[in-house]
């Protein structure tokens, strides 16, 4: 085997190189390091790309010191932290590190020295960690490739070159799942645990749950799991997990290979350094966003900061080649692409944007635009598509409850984030998010001023969603807002808050109370009101009731809510009124008739939007009914009793006697 000669320039440019493989390995990085070797054997121009502490360095040393490589010689070329970067640095560095002392007669920066120096024959050359010096790495690149055919770059920064030839290998994160049932298993997870003991960490095997989450919180980033693996020292497991989950930018070493890596603060801060001023201060506004956003979510939030709409896509591009924003969806797929920012990211940008007194207007923005989302999504449930206005929720959901989360700390945010809050009924309602609603309702309601005209409106959602778990609670917030409703004339409240109190009069059984509450609500209820749901629901509900009484009118009271206007494009209400019809026939003694009814409403259901309870109910009945017409003896088959009456918050118990249609 020819004999391996390896120049290198960096305090820690033999870390890896003892063991080159050791901490690759463990890292979970054996596909990575495969692919980074087999490409740079195939290729001239290599570059490994990532954000930041996601280990391209130590791949790349481990893939440069492969035993049985093609080339014979090596020669690395490592960028210091705290040297001030001037014209033609890179090459002077080069020529330093090829001949100890530039020639007397040439300057440092003279690209023929380098091209002369370089050792004759097959030559891999390893530029580690280019980014402040990536412009001019390009043209010395370029310039090198073409002076020497035989010449090999291995090139480590974290946005590709953007020459012609270039391979590019994109290293992202360990996985922190394993797909299996032990969660503790996962790549992240064993670096995590490795490294805690290298350090001397001896304490009791951990939760996997636990580190399973830490992981997560860490995305996985080996940086970060690295600074995390020396706090357990002084934390446990379930410690760190609170301390990542608040602030990660607090990971630290004393004593880092990198000074950058310090901590994770020092280690993102040096990213945020190389940018322009338009990524920066594009940086610290969107951190505000907990979760995935838009191009337009981002020019909205970002305005007012000196930041003009036309700056924004440049800024999401670098950042996003940089790994300071990961890209959700195909770039060149007919919907646009969505942008997440990462946990360390979005903690150093709040940071930043509190530093420069930024983070009241920006959360200020940030309500507003989830306002009008919230109010988009509305929408797209009343005129019909359902699935659009559920996936709307689905892809904002992480924003929408920071929006609450933000508002509980600020009176004045309390009314647009309450104001959200209504017009994502359908979400807390139907979809079984009951629980979480009223506990966002709970949080708002008493930040609000006493004079606020969507009080009333809150405490009757937090009513309507509270019911099942706290009738009593549920009846005091209707008192509240009845009042309110009849003095304001506004029908729709007054209706709602009827349907309410017939669901309550169901719970106790009195079904005379419950049919004149919900014929109230039916009668009252403007068709196409926005704010909640629709006479419709209000008349299948009653039909449940009329059912124990008199089937025949209960049929007639289905047709009726079967025949609204409303219905056309509620797809959710309809369903309610098909089952109540067919839970009518099943009372009435017609058990095919009502088979047939239910097996529409579900197909129909199914077809259209994602409607848990309205499912479930549907099946239940359908289960009840059985595959003939009647019992085996031919006697009609028992009553079926309603599963629940109110969108579920919490207790089983009234999830086990009521209805779904008395919503």
């Amino acid at each position: 085997m020819p004999e391996k000669r390896t120049h290198s320039e960096g305090h820690d440019a033999g870390r890896v190189e003892r063991h080159p493989d050791g901490p690759t390995t463990r890292a979970g990085r054996d596909r990575d390091l495969a692919a980074l070797r087999d490409a740079v054997s195939r290729h001239r121009l290599v570059t490994v790309t990532g954000a930041v502490g996601t280990g391209k360095s130590r791949l790349a040393q481990a893939a440069a010191a492969l035993p049985e490589a093609p080339w014979p010689k090596t020669v690395q070329v490592r960028w210091h932290d705290g040297i001030p970067v001037g014209r033609h640095a890179l090459t002077a560095r080069l020529l330093r590190s090829l001949t100890t002392t530039p020639p007397p007669d040439r300057p440092a920066s003279d690209l023929a020295a380098v091209v002369e120096a370089l050792p004759p024959g097959d030559l891999l050359l390893l530029l580690d960690d280019v980014d402040p010096v990536h412009t001019e790495c390009v043209g010395l690149v370029q310039a090198l490739l073409m002076a020497r055919p035989e010449l090999r770059i291995l090139v480590t920064a974290r946005r590709p070159l953007g020459l012609g030839d270039e391979t590019v290998l994109r290293l992202g994160p360990l996985p922190v799942e394993t797909g299996g049932t032990d969660p503790g298993h996962s790549p992240a997870a064993a670096f995590l645990l490795a490294r805690a003991r290298e350090r001397g960490w001896n304490g009791e095997e951990p939760d996997p749950a636990v580190v399973a989450r830490v992981c997560r919180l860490l995305e996985g980033v080996p940086l970060a799991l690295e600074l995390a693996a020396g706090r357990l020292e002084e934390w446990t497991m379930d410690e760190l997990a609170e301390h990542v989950a608040t602030d990660q930018c607090r990971l630290a070493d004393p004593a880092p290979p990198l000074r950058r890596h310090r901590s994770l603060r020092t280690a993102v801060g040096a990213v945020h350094a190389l940018c322009p001023p338009a990524p920066r201060r594009t940086w610290r506004r969107l951190s505000v966003f907990e979760g995935p956003f838009t191009e337009t979510a981002a020019a909205f939030v970002c305005a007012g900061s000196g930041l003009a709409p036309h700056e924004v896509p440049p800024a999401l591009a670098l950042l996003s080649a940089t790994g300071v924003l990961q890209v959700l969806g195909d770039p060149g797929a007919v919907h646009r692409p969505r942008y997440r920012m990462t946990r360390a990211a979005r903690d150093f940008g709040t940071e930043r944007l509190g530093a420069a007194g930024e983070l009241q207007a920006t959360r200020d923005r940030h309500a507003v635009h989830f306002r009008g989302v919230a109010a988009v999504a509305e929408t797209l449930w009343n005129t019909g598509l359902q699935r659009q206005a559920v996936q709307t929720v689905r892809d904002e959901h992480d924003d929408l409850t920071a929006l609450v989360r933000h508002a509980a700390g600020r009176a004045d945010l309390a009314e647009t984030a309450l104001e959200a809050m209504l017009h994502l009924w359908f979400w807390w309602a139907v979809h079984d998010h009951a629980a979480e609603g009223a506990g966002h309702l709970h949080a708002l309601l008493p930040r609000l001023p006493a004079d606020s005209r969507l009080l009333a409106h809150g405490r009757w959602l937090a009513a309507w969603l509270g019911a099942a778990a706290d009738p009593q609670e549920a009846r005091a917030l209707l008192d509240l807002a009845w009042p309110v409703a009849v003095l304001d004339g506004d029908d729709a409240l007054v209706g709602r808050i009827a349907h309410v109190r017939g669901t309550l009069a169901w719970q106790r059984q009195d079904l005379e109370a419950a049919a004149v509450q919900y014929r109230l609500a039916a009668d009252t209820v403007p068709t196409g009101a926005p704010g909640g749901p629709p006479p419709t629901v209000s008349l299948a509900a009653l039909s449940v009731v009329q059912a124990h009484l008199s089937p025949t009118a209960a049929a007639s009271t289905a047709r009726r809510a079967l025949a609204q206007r409303s219905g056309q494009n509620d797809a959710w209400a309809t369903a309610l009124a098909h089952y109540a019809h067919a839970f009518a026939d099943h009372r009435a003694g017609h058990p095919g008739r009502a088979r047939h009814r239910a097996r529409h409403a579900l197909a129909q259901l199914e077809a259209q939007v994602d409607a848990p309870q309205a499912r479930t109910a549907l099946r239940r009945l359908l289960a009840t009914l059985g595959p003939g017409t009647g019992q085996a003896d031919g006697s009609p088959l028992p009553p079926h009793r309603p599963p629940l009456p109110t969108p579920r918050a919490g207790t089983r118990t009234a999830a086990a006697t009521a209805s779904p249609t008395q919503r």
